[in-house]
């Protein structure tokens, strides 16, 4: 048998003998085991005194984790919200857009009852004339004091009457637009839905109450009269009025008079004046607030002195100082006729002309 500290059997072959042996402390005889005194811990000694063997795997939660459902509610007030703004956005989808009317015109030319004044000077003509306190150009359309309406803000409304005289200045005070030879500045402050409307009137002009281009815009024959003096005397209101809870309408009415050369006139040439009366409508729904469009729903035109017997379907053709008005009246109407506008001509009076 072997030593106190060998096995029964003695030391393994080949195995490392004596104080050499790095096992040999922890190799206990049998008579030391069977001394030995084993006690079995209870469960509550062994939570309190030592370390669980086996760690302990997480509970298994049926459902979502709270995680989880804090992300899906996040999304769902996000789409939400999103709905809810596609619904309520101040400004309306295209497609939600009321269909736009075509503008209704009517221009009425006024005869002379006598020879046009004229004199050297646009000054003394304005002087003595009912124009002689009008304001000098775009300073004769100033803006009324605005007020929010129902469904419409403070800006809403100052952008709609600011329109309207963009419109009125680029139309009847842009010196290219007055001598024909350009359209653009006002045309970009169409409506979209009224360009073909628009570009049909100058190119196929027709006098039947939608496609004339002086219901659109101030413009004189270029080949019979040219500006005298580029102080255009203007005086009017404007007025902003909601209609409904989508649209905002603005009316204008101003009277513009005009000093007028002949379109070849010499050095010292007589000056006459031409006034035109321009009572328009405009509406605007909330997409032509933000695109600073405007649909002209509505032209009352009055303007002279004109020629009856003269077609102002497409040009002013005014009578300048010594001219008098040519014999007959307006064109004839076919009643018979659909689509077509009856033509209109009025008497310019004798107060409406400068005292020369």
């Amino acid at each position: 048998m072997g030593g106190p500290g060998e096995p029964p059997e003695g030391t393994p072959e080949g195995a490392p003998a004596g104080g050499e042996d790095e096992y040999r402390s922890v190799v206990f005889d049998e008579s030391f085991v069977r001394a030995a005194r084993l006690q079995e811990f209870s469960a509550q000694e062994r939570m309190a005194d030592h370390a669980p063997a086996v760690r302990r795997r997480p509970t298994l939660h049926r459902g979502l984790t709270r995680q989880a459902l804090i992300l899906l509610l996040l999304i769902a007030l996000a789409f939400s919200t999103a709905v809810y703004m596609g619904v309520r956005h101040p400004y309306d989808s295209p497609e939600a857009r009321q269909p736009v009317e075509p503008l209704r015109m009517t221009v009425i030319p006024l005869s002379p009852q006598g020879k046009v004044p004229g004199a050297p000077d646009a000054e003394y003509l304005y002087a003595h004339s009912p124009a002689a306190q009008f304001s000098v150009g775009a300073e004769g359309i100033p803006l009324p004091a605005s007020r929010r309406t129902a469904h419409f803000s403070d800006s809403d409304v100052v952008s709609a009457l600011s329109t309207a005289k963009d419109y009125i200045v680029r139309s009847a005070l842009y010196p290219e637009v007055i001598g024909g030879s350009d359209v653009h500045p006002a045309r970009v402050l169409v409506d979209p839905d009224q360009l073909d409307q628009f570009d049909q009137s100058f190119a196929h002009p027709t006098a039947d109450g939608r496609h004339a281009p002086t219901g659109w815009l101030v413009r004189f024959d270029p080949a019979q009269a040219r500006l005298a003096d580029r102080k255009i005397r203007v005086q009017g209101s404007l007025q902003a009025a909601e209609t409904d809870s989508a649209t905002l309408e603005v009316t204008a009415d101003h009277t513009l008079v005009y000093a007028l050369h002949p379109a070849r006139a010499a050095a010292g040439a007589p000056v006459s004046l031409f006034t035109v009366r321009r009572e328009l409508t405009f509406r605007f729904d909330r997409e032509d607030l933000r695109t600073h469009q405007a649909q002209l729903i509505v032209a009352y035109v009055q303007a002279g002195p004109l020629s009856c017997a003269e077609d102002s379907t497409n040009h002013l053709h005014p009578l300048l100082a010594g001219q008098t008005a040519r014999t007959g009246g307006p064109a004839g109407t076919n009643p018979y006729a659909t689509g077509s506008a009856t033509a209109l001509c009025g008497t310019l009076a004798t107060g409406a002309e400068p005292k020369a």
